[in-house]
Protein backbone atom coordinates (compact mmCIF):
# COMPACT_ATOMS: atom_id res chain seq x y z
CA UNK A 1 0.00 0.00 0.00
CA UNK A 2 1.25 3.49 -0.81
CA UNK A 3 1.60 5.64 2.28
CA UNK A 4 0.95 9.20 1.07
CA UNK A 5 3.09 11.99 2.42
CA UNK A 6 1.48 15.38 2.78
CA UNK A 7 2.71 18.87 3.45
CA UNK A 8 0.44 20.99 5.56
CA UNK A 9 0.29 24.76 5.67
CA UNK A 10 -1.29 26.76 8.43
CA UNK A 11 -2.10 30.43 8.52
CA UNK A 12 -3.87 32.92 10.70
CA UNK A 13 -5.17 36.44 10.82
CA UNK A 14 -6.31 39.09 13.17
CA UNK A 15 -8.76 41.91 13.46
CA UNK A 16 -8.31 45.63 13.97
CA UNK A 17 -10.16 48.88 14.41
CA UNK A 18 -12.73 50.26 11.99
CA UNK A 19 -11.22 52.11 8.98
CA UNK A 20 -12.75 55.03 7.07
CA UNK A 21 -14.13 54.42 3.53
CA UNK A 22 -11.57 56.88 2.09
CA UNK A 23 -8.68 55.01 3.69
CA UNK A 24 -10.03 51.68 2.43
CA UNK A 25 -10.27 53.12 -1.11
CA UNK A 26 -6.69 54.38 -0.91
CA UNK A 27 -5.46 50.92 0.20
CA UNK A 28 -7.34 49.29 -2.67
CA UNK A 29 -5.76 51.63 -5.25
CA UNK A 30 -2.26 51.04 -3.85
CA UNK A 31 -2.87 47.28 -3.81
CA UNK A 32 -3.91 47.31 -7.47
CA UNK A 33 -0.72 49.08 -8.49
CA UNK A 34 1.39 46.73 -6.38
CA UNK A 35 -0.31 43.65 -7.82
CA UNK A 36 0.14 44.97 -11.37
CA UNK A 37 3.86 45.58 -10.79
CA UNK A 38 4.43 42.14 -9.25
CA UNK A 39 2.63 40.35 -12.08
CA UNK A 40 4.43 42.39 -14.74
CA UNK A 41 7.77 41.63 -13.15
CA UNK A 42 6.96 37.91 -12.94
CA UNK A 43 5.74 37.66 -16.53
CA UNK A 44 8.75 39.55 -17.89
CA UNK A 45 11.19 37.39 -15.92
CA UNK A 46 9.62 34.04 -16.87
CA UNK A 47 11.95 32.45 -19.41
CA UNK A 48 10.01 29.24 -20.02
CA UNK A 49 9.28 28.89 -23.73
CA UNK A 50 7.37 26.19 -25.57
CA UNK A 51 7.98 25.67 -29.26
CA UNK A 52 4.95 26.40 -31.42
CA UNK A 53 6.52 24.80 -34.48
CA UNK A 54 3.80 22.50 -35.87
CA UNK A 55 6.43 20.12 -37.25
CA UNK A 56 7.38 19.05 -33.75
CA UNK A 57 5.06 17.23 -31.38
CA UNK A 58 7.29 17.47 -28.32
CA UNK A 59 7.55 20.50 -26.04
CA UNK A 60 10.94 22.15 -26.45
CA UNK A 61 11.26 23.88 -23.12
CA UNK A 62 14.12 26.10 -22.02
CA UNK A 63 15.40 26.08 -18.45
CA UNK A 64 13.03 28.01 -16.18
CA UNK A 65 14.52 31.21 -14.87
CA UNK A 66 14.38 30.12 -11.24
CA UNK A 67 16.96 27.41 -11.97
CA UNK A 68 19.41 29.59 -13.93
CA UNK A 69 22.43 30.59 -11.94
CA UNK A 70 20.72 29.77 -8.66
CA UNK A 71 23.03 26.89 -7.79
CA UNK A 72 19.93 24.87 -6.93
CA UNK A 73 20.31 21.20 -7.83
CA UNK A 74 17.32 19.07 -8.78
CA UNK A 75 18.68 15.66 -7.88
CA UNK A 76 17.24 12.52 -9.45
CA UNK A 77 17.44 8.96 -8.17
CA UNK A 78 18.88 6.48 -10.67
CA UNK A 79 16.81 3.29 -10.78
CA UNK A 80 17.11 0.28 -13.03
CA UNK A 81 15.31 -3.05 -13.02
CA UNK A 82 17.30 -6.26 -13.27
CA UNK A 83 17.30 -10.02 -12.84
CA UNK A 84 19.80 -12.27 -11.08
CA UNK A 85 20.97 -13.82 -14.38
CA UNK A 86 24.73 -13.52 -15.11
CA UNK A 87 23.90 -11.60 -18.31
CA UNK A 88 22.09 -8.93 -16.31
CA UNK A 89 24.61 -8.84 -13.47
CA UNK A 90 27.73 -7.94 -15.43
CA UNK A 91 25.91 -5.15 -17.25
CA UNK A 92 24.63 -3.75 -13.94
CA UNK A 93 28.16 -3.78 -12.51
CA UNK A 94 29.55 -1.77 -15.43
CA UNK A 95 26.61 0.62 -15.37
CA UNK A 96 26.98 1.19 -11.61
CA UNK A 97 30.75 1.71 -11.97
CA UNK A 98 30.25 4.56 -14.45
CA UNK A 99 27.44 6.04 -12.37
CA UNK A 100 29.92 6.33 -9.49
CA UNK A 101 32.52 7.93 -11.76
CA UNK A 102 30.10 10.61 -12.99
CA UNK A 103 27.87 11.21 -9.97
CA UNK A 104 29.97 13.84 -8.20
CA UNK A 105 31.40 15.62 -11.23
CA UNK A 106 30.57 19.19 -12.19
CA UNK A 107 27.21 19.39 -13.95
CA UNK A 108 25.84 16.15 -12.52
CA UNK A 109 22.49 16.07 -10.75
CA UNK A 110 22.63 12.35 -10.05
CA UNK A 111 21.46 11.40 -6.61
CA UNK A 112 21.08 7.94 -5.12
CA UNK A 113 21.07 4.62 -6.97
CA UNK A 114 18.88 1.52 -6.74
CA UNK A 115 18.95 -1.74 -8.64
CA UNK A 116 15.36 -3.01 -8.42
CA UNK A 117 15.90 -6.77 -8.49
CA UNK A 118 12.73 -8.56 -9.61
CA UNK A 119 13.95 -12.10 -9.00
CA UNK A 120 12.22 -12.31 -5.63
CA UNK A 121 15.37 -13.08 -3.63
CA UNK A 122 18.76 -11.48 -2.88
CA UNK A 123 21.79 -12.29 -5.01
CA UNK A 124 25.57 -11.95 -4.62
CA UNK A 125 25.71 -8.28 -5.70
CA UNK A 126 23.76 -6.94 -2.72
CA UNK A 127 26.93 -5.63 -1.03
CA UNK A 128 28.30 -4.07 -4.22
CA UNK A 129 25.25 -2.33 -5.68
CA UNK A 130 22.41 -0.70 -3.68
CA UNK A 131 19.55 -3.11 -4.32
CA UNK A 132 15.88 -3.48 -3.45
CA UNK A 133 14.35 -6.93 -3.98
CA UNK A 134 10.81 -7.19 -5.33
CA UNK A 135 8.63 -10.09 -6.46
CA UNK A 136 8.35 -11.17 -10.08
CA UNK A 137 4.94 -11.47 -11.67
CA UNK A 138 3.08 -14.69 -10.80
CA UNK A 139 4.38 -17.69 -12.72
CA UNK A 140 3.25 -17.69 -16.33
CA UNK A 141 1.86 -14.16 -16.36
CA UNK A 142 4.81 -12.73 -18.31
CA UNK A 143 4.27 -15.40 -21.01
CA UNK A 144 8.01 -15.66 -21.57
CA UNK A 145 8.38 -11.87 -21.94
CA UNK A 146 10.55 -11.10 -18.93
CA UNK A 147 10.46 -7.34 -19.56
CA UNK A 148 6.83 -7.41 -18.44
CA UNK A 149 8.24 -7.54 -14.91
CA UNK A 150 9.71 -4.03 -15.26
CA UNK A 151 6.57 -1.95 -14.62
CA UNK A 152 5.50 -4.32 -11.81
CA UNK A 153 8.95 -3.91 -10.24
CA UNK A 154 8.66 -0.12 -10.31
CA UNK A 155 5.18 -0.25 -8.76
CA UNK A 156 6.48 -2.31 -5.82
CA UNK A 157 9.59 -0.18 -5.33
CA UNK A 158 7.67 3.12 -5.38
CA UNK A 159 5.10 1.79 -2.91
CA UNK A 160 7.58 0.41 -0.39
CA UNK A 161 10.62 2.70 -0.36
CA UNK A 162 11.03 6.29 0.77
CA UNK A 163 12.98 7.96 -2.02
CA UNK A 164 14.70 11.17 -0.97
CA UNK A 165 14.98 12.75 -4.41
CA UNK A 166 12.01 14.43 -6.12
CA UNK A 167 12.94 13.01 -9.52
CA UNK A 168 13.73 9.54 -10.88
CA UNK A 169 15.83 8.45 -13.83
CA UNK A 170 14.57 5.13 -15.17
CA UNK A 171 17.70 3.48 -16.55
CA UNK A 172 18.79 0.09 -17.90
CA UNK A 173 21.76 -2.22 -17.28
CA UNK A 174 23.20 -1.61 -20.76
CA UNK A 175 23.66 2.12 -20.19
CA UNK A 176 27.15 3.60 -19.80
CA UNK A 177 27.47 7.22 -18.67
CA UNK A 178 29.97 9.18 -20.75
CA UNK A 179 29.27 12.62 -19.23
CA UNK A 180 27.83 13.92 -15.96
CA UNK A 181 24.07 13.86 -16.40
CA UNK A 182 21.98 16.89 -15.37
CA UNK A 183 18.26 16.85 -14.77
CA UNK A 184 16.89 17.27 -18.30
CA UNK A 185 13.23 17.49 -17.26
CA UNK A 186 11.52 20.87 -17.10
CA UNK A 187 8.51 21.66 -14.96
CA UNK A 188 5.83 19.04 -15.48
CA UNK A 189 7.48 17.74 -18.65
CA UNK A 190 9.69 14.68 -18.09
CA UNK A 191 12.67 14.16 -20.41
CA UNK A 192 12.88 11.09 -22.65
CA UNK A 193 14.81 9.71 -25.60
CA UNK A 194 12.85 9.39 -28.88
CA UNK A 195 13.09 5.93 -30.47
CA UNK A 196 12.69 5.78 -34.24
CA UNK A 197 10.91 2.43 -34.00
CA UNK A 198 8.18 3.59 -31.60
CA UNK A 199 5.54 4.86 -34.05
CA UNK A 200 2.09 5.14 -32.44
CA UNK A 201 0.53 6.82 -35.49
CA UNK A 202 1.38 3.81 -37.66
CA UNK A 203 -0.49 1.53 -35.25
CA UNK A 204 -3.54 3.68 -34.55
CA UNK A 205 -5.98 0.78 -34.79
CA UNK A 206 -4.10 -1.14 -32.09
CA UNK A 207 -3.38 1.91 -29.97
CA UNK A 208 -7.09 2.78 -29.83
CA UNK A 209 -7.71 -0.44 -27.90
CA UNK A 210 -5.85 1.15 -24.99
CA UNK A 211 -6.07 4.89 -25.74
CA UNK A 212 -9.71 5.74 -26.59
CA UNK A 213 -10.61 8.55 -28.96
CA UNK A 214 -12.05 10.70 -26.19
CA UNK A 215 -8.52 10.98 -24.80
CA UNK A 216 -7.41 12.85 -27.92
CA UNK A 217 -5.34 12.20 -31.05
CA UNK A 218 -2.77 9.42 -31.18
CA UNK A 219 -0.14 12.12 -31.70
CA UNK A 220 -0.47 12.78 -27.95
CA UNK A 221 1.53 9.58 -27.44
CA UNK A 222 5.27 10.22 -27.44
CA UNK A 223 7.64 7.97 -29.46
CA UNK A 224 9.42 6.75 -26.34
CA UNK A 225 9.94 3.89 -23.94
CA UNK A 226 10.31 4.09 -20.19
CA UNK A 227 14.08 4.42 -20.37
CA UNK A 228 15.90 6.67 -20.34
CA UNK A 229 13.33 8.94 -18.73
CA UNK A 230 13.81 11.57 -16.03
CA UNK A 231 10.48 12.22 -14.36
CA UNK A 232 9.01 13.65 -11.18
CA UNK A 233 8.58 10.95 -8.58
CA UNK A 234 5.01 12.08 -7.94
CA UNK A 235 4.18 11.61 -11.63
CA UNK A 236 5.75 8.17 -11.85
CA UNK A 237 3.82 7.03 -8.78
CA UNK A 238 0.62 7.74 -10.76
CA UNK A 239 1.80 6.41 -14.12
CA UNK A 240 3.45 3.17 -12.96
CA UNK A 241 0.27 1.20 -12.07
CA UNK A 242 -1.31 2.24 -15.39
CA UNK A 243 1.86 1.28 -17.22
CA UNK A 244 1.74 -2.16 -15.58
CA UNK A 245 -1.93 -2.72 -16.42
CA UNK A 246 -1.58 -1.54 -20.03
CA UNK A 247 1.49 -3.79 -20.47
CA UNK A 248 -0.42 -6.85 -19.28
CA UNK A 249 -3.46 -6.03 -21.42
CA UNK A 250 -1.28 -5.52 -24.50
CA UNK A 251 0.43 -8.85 -23.87
CA UNK A 252 -2.94 -10.58 -23.53
CA UNK A 253 -4.13 -9.10 -26.84
CA UNK A 254 -2.78 -11.44 -29.52
CA UNK A 255 -2.85 -8.87 -32.32
CA UNK A 256 -1.04 -6.21 -30.28
CA UNK A 257 1.48 -8.69 -28.89
CA UNK A 258 2.38 -9.85 -32.40
CA UNK A 259 2.73 -6.31 -33.75
CA UNK A 260 4.77 -4.81 -30.90
CA UNK A 261 6.92 -7.82 -29.99
CA UNK A 262 9.90 -7.04 -27.77
CA UNK A 263 9.05 -3.31 -27.60
CA UNK A 264 5.52 -3.91 -26.25
CA UNK A 265 6.38 -2.65 -22.77
CA UNK A 266 7.84 0.54 -24.32
CA UNK A 267 4.58 1.23 -26.12
CA UNK A 268 2.72 0.54 -22.88
CA UNK A 269 4.70 3.22 -21.03
CA UNK A 270 4.12 5.74 -23.82
CA UNK A 271 0.36 5.03 -23.78
CA UNK A 272 0.16 5.09 -19.97
CA UNK A 273 1.88 8.49 -19.86
CA UNK A 274 -0.53 9.90 -22.43
CA UNK A 275 -3.49 8.53 -20.48
CA UNK A 276 -2.28 10.69 -17.58
CA UNK A 277 -1.86 13.71 -19.85
CA UNK A 278 1.93 13.68 -19.54
CA UNK A 279 4.03 14.89 -22.46
CA UNK A 280 7.78 14.40 -22.56
CA UNK A 281 10.60 16.62 -23.76
CA UNK A 282 12.29 14.58 -26.47
CA UNK A 283 16.07 14.71 -26.07
CA UNK A 284 18.04 13.08 -28.88
CA UNK A 285 21.22 13.97 -26.99
CA UNK A 286 20.11 11.79 -24.06
CA UNK A 287 22.02 8.84 -25.50
CA UNK A 288 23.65 7.29 -28.54
CA UNK A 289 23.34 3.73 -29.83
CA UNK A 290 26.42 2.26 -31.54
CA UNK A 291 27.07 1.21 -34.21
CA UNK A 292 24.43 3.47 -35.81
CA UNK A 293 25.52 6.59 -33.96
CA UNK A 294 29.13 7.19 -34.92
CA UNK A 295 30.21 10.07 -32.66
CA UNK A 296 29.75 10.89 -29.00
CA UNK A 297 28.74 14.49 -29.65
CA UNK A 298 27.13 16.05 -26.58
CA UNK A 299 25.32 12.89 -25.53
CA UNK A 300 25.26 11.55 -21.98
CA UNK A 301 24.76 7.79 -22.33
CA UNK A 302 25.97 4.98 -24.57
CA UNK A 303 23.25 2.36 -24.98
CA UNK A 304 24.96 -0.84 -26.14
CA UNK A 305 21.90 -2.80 -27.16
CA UNK A 306 23.08 -3.53 -30.72
CA UNK A 307 25.91 -5.83 -31.77
CA UNK A 308 28.95 -4.15 -33.32
CA UNK A 309 30.54 -6.21 -36.12
CA UNK A 310 33.43 -5.01 -38.28
CA UNK A 311 36.04 -6.41 -40.63
CA UNK A 312 39.70 -5.60 -40.10
CA UNK A 313 39.37 -2.63 -42.47
CA UNK A 314 37.01 -1.02 -39.97
CA UNK A 315 33.95 -1.58 -42.14
CA UNK A 316 30.60 -2.44 -40.54
CA UNK A 317 29.34 -5.94 -41.36
CA UNK A 318 26.01 -5.68 -39.53
CA UNK A 319 23.96 -8.86 -39.90
CA UNK A 320 27.12 -10.86 -40.39
CA UNK A 321 29.53 -11.79 -37.62
CA UNK A 322 32.59 -9.62 -38.07
CA UNK A 323 36.28 -10.39 -37.75
CA UNK A 324 36.10 -8.04 -34.78
CA UNK A 325 32.92 -7.80 -32.74
CA UNK A 326 31.42 -6.65 -29.49
CA UNK A 327 27.92 -7.89 -28.76
CA UNK A 328 26.56 -8.13 -25.23
CA UNK A 329 24.68 -11.28 -26.25
CA UNK A 330 28.01 -13.05 -26.66
CA UNK A 331 28.19 -13.08 -22.85
CA UNK A 332 24.88 -14.59 -21.73
CA UNK A 333 26.43 -16.98 -19.21
CA UNK A 334 29.07 -14.70 -17.70
CA UNK A 335 30.94 -11.41 -18.01
CA UNK A 336 33.24 -10.54 -20.90
CA UNK A 337 36.95 -11.03 -20.14
CA UNK A 338 39.06 -8.15 -18.95
CA UNK A 339 41.04 -6.18 -21.53
CA UNK A 340 38.90 -6.80 -24.60
CA UNK A 341 40.72 -6.28 -27.90
CA UNK A 342 40.13 -2.78 -29.20
CA UNK A 343 38.46 -2.32 -32.60
CA UNK A 344 40.60 -2.05 -35.73
CA UNK A 345 41.44 1.38 -37.24
CA UNK A 346 38.49 3.07 -38.91
CA UNK A 347 35.84 1.91 -36.43
CA UNK A 348 33.70 4.85 -35.19
CA UNK A 349 34.48 6.79 -32.04
CA UNK A 350 31.29 5.57 -30.35
CA UNK A 351 32.29 1.89 -30.57
CA UNK A 352 35.92 2.52 -29.57
CA UNK A 353 34.80 4.53 -26.54
CA UNK A 354 32.33 1.84 -25.49
CA UNK A 355 34.97 -0.92 -25.50
CA UNK A 356 37.48 1.27 -23.64
CA UNK A 357 34.86 2.02 -20.98
CA UNK A 358 33.96 -1.65 -20.58
CA UNK A 359 37.67 -2.42 -20.19
CA UNK A 360 38.18 0.31 -17.60
CA UNK A 361 35.20 -0.87 -15.56
CA UNK A 362 36.17 -4.55 -15.65
CA UNK A 363 39.76 -3.65 -14.67
CA UNK A 364 38.58 -1.78 -11.58
CA UNK A 365 35.66 -3.85 -10.34
CA UNK A 366 36.85 -6.30 -7.66
CA UNK A 367 36.08 -9.94 -8.35
CA UNK A 368 35.27 -9.41 -12.03
CA UNK A 369 36.87 -12.72 -13.00
CA UNK A 370 34.82 -14.57 -10.39
CA UNK A 371 31.96 -14.71 -12.89
CA UNK A 372 29.50 -12.83 -10.72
Amino acid sequence: MVIPRYKSMAGGGGGGGKLSPFFLLLIAIISCFATYNVLSSFLQSDTTKVSLDPSTSDPVVSMPGQFKGSGQKRLFHVALTATDAPYSKWQCRIMHYWYRQMRDKEGSEMGGFTRVLHSGKPDNLMDEIPTFVVDPLPAGMDRGYIVLNRPWAFVQWLQNVKIEEDYILMAEPDHVYIRPLPNLSRGDNPAAFPFFYITPAQHEKLIRKFYPEEKGPVSNIDPIGNSPVIIKKSMLEKIAPTWMNVSIKMKEDEETDKAFGWVLEMYAYAVASALHGVQHILRKDFMIQPPWDLKLGNSYIIHFTYGCDYNMKGELTYGKIGEWRFDKRSYLSGPPPRNLTLPPPGVPESVVTLVKMVNEASANIPGWDDGR
